[in-house]
């Protein structure tokens, strides 16, 4: 009690599109009487064997929901069976001063006195730490935890406590497996099966990559695939893991900033067609991600810029100005945004789409310079210039002009056209874009006449 749950809750709950409820509120509901008046007249007993009755009724109910449980809740074997059942548990902590500055005078009959109170705190921790599945200090750290997502300086040598049992393949790129290959081999120790190097950045993203993944792997169907290196890495992975025995799981450890903030999260996973980008994938959602950021440390200033693109696209979304943190925080932001709209909608059939914003103008230019002569931060920053031209929001598309200075780029027009109305967004044949209207929220599945978006796609290719 006292660590915050129900504010949290609600504003998780709130985040990931999910119903909110609040046992402690729904059992005052259900006997017409307060927490207090429920323990003075019929003891403690009563209460826990009604708490009991309904957080397991609560945890089997089939609608997805986020839970605040009451603090002794965790105390009933029933209870923290139908957990480990039914639920992904994060323990919100707190410090027992502060808790207890949050309870005092609160008329909580567990919180009259501080001694009883401190000493309920010190029986209780060991039972919560046995019982929960991560742990979190706010409402993002609560959404990071049921996103699976971890984030965290250093995570990367706790690698082999965080995967699922059996055995594991690490699959990596040549010059990440040069600077991070040893120390990740190293974490997984004996559960190492085996190695595979992959082509490095959209080179990779290819059937004949899939296919020799395929040939070479020998695991099993309990064991995990570790994908370690920057985006185009985790999609190759992330798919081949999808179809290789018709599913395994995997772990992503995505080593630059677009994989941190944007590409390894969500369950996105795909190869590229010379018609376009990313036209053949699944929707495969890591078991874990784990988001070291200390392994940015040796990025080249270009892959920065990749990744900076991703993380204004995110900002403008949220309405939060996340590139002008610090780097650990600017990822974890955009981490903790990007994962509740993927749990809001996990295989995209509606919100999440929002993320694509800027997205169909890039991928057609990237496509077109055949995934060579533009990067994906250049073509992102471009795409979003024309996203927020289409969507007359000046004050965004001044700050993408300042924070990320798009310039256009040679490629070739026809092709860079085919590809945008090649995009798996369309339908019918019609484009479908994400807008973002100045004081207003993100629009997807919006349809313009061709020649409007022509015309932007045509001012993003130099002359």
């Amino acid at each position: 009690m006292g660590a915050g749950k129900s504010t949290v809750g609600e504003e998780v709950a709130k985040r990931i599109g999910r119903p909110f409820v609040d046992l402690d509120r729904e059992l005052e509901a259900e006997l017409d009487a307060s927490v207090p008046e429920i323990f003075a007249d019929r003891g403690e007993a009563a209460f826990r064997e009604h708490e009991e009755e309904l957080t397991v009724e609560a945890l089997a109910d089939p609608v997805p929901s986020v839970l605040a449980l009451g603090g002794g809740a965790p105390t009933s074997p029933r209870v923290r069976e139908s957990l480990r059942a039914r639920a992904v548990t994060v323990l919100l902590e707190v410090h027992p001063d502060e808790a207890w500055k949050r309870v005092r005078g609160s008329g909580r009959p567990l919180a009259v006195d501080e001694t009883r109170f401190r000493t309920l705190y010190d029986e209780r921790r060991p039972l919560y730490h046995e019982n929960a599945d991560d742990y979190a200090l706010d409402a993002d750290g609560v959404v990071l935890a049921a996103g699976g997502v971890l984030v965290a300086g250093g995570a990367l040598a706790a690698l082999e406590r965080i995967l699922p049992e059996g055995q594991a393949a690490l699959v990596t790129e040549p010059r990440v497996a040069g600077i991070h290959g040893a120390a990740a081999q190293l974490a997984l120790g004996g559960r190492l099966a085996s190695v595979h190097e992959l082509p490095t950045g959209e080179e990779a993203k290819t059937v004949a990559t899939c296919e020799r993944l395929w040939r070479e792997l020998t695991l099993e169907r309990g064991d995990t695939l570790v994908a370690l290196g920057g985006g185009c890495t985790t999609d190759v992975a992330g798919f081949v893991a999808a179809t290789y025995l018709r599913g395994i799981d995997w772990v992503a450890v995505p080593t630059s900033l677009v994989g941190q903030v944007d590409a390894a999260l969500g369950g996105k996973t795909a190869i590229n067609l010379a018609a376009g980008k990313n036209l053949v994938g699944a929707f495969h959602w890591p078991v874990r991600v784990v988001v070291d950021p200390d392994l940015l440390e040796t990025l080249p200033e270009s892959e920065r810029r990749n990744g900076l693109a991703e993380a204004v696209k995110t900002g403008l979304l949220a309405g939060e100005p996340f590139w002008e943190l610090q780097q650990r925080d600017l990822v974890r932001g955009c981490a903790a945004y990007k994962t509740a709209v993927c749990l809001r909608d996990p295989d995209e059939h509606g919100p999440r789409a929002v993320l694509n914003l800027g997205h169909t103008f890039a991928h057609a230019l990237e496509a077109a310079a055949r995934f060579e002569a533009v990067s994906h931060g250049e073509a992102v920053a471009l795409g979003l210039q024309a996203a927020l031209r289409l969507s007359g929001n000046e004050p965004a598309l001044g700050l993408v002009r300042e924070v990320l200075r798009p310039r256009p780029v040679r490629v070739d027009r026809e092709r860079a056209w085919a590809a945008l109305r090649r995009d798996k967004k369309a339908a019918g044949g019609r484009v479908r874009l994400v807008l973002l209207p100045q004081n207003g929220e993100p629009e997807y599945g919006v349809e313009l006449p061709a020649e409007q978006v022509r015309r932007e796609l045509d001012a993003l290719i130099a002359k």
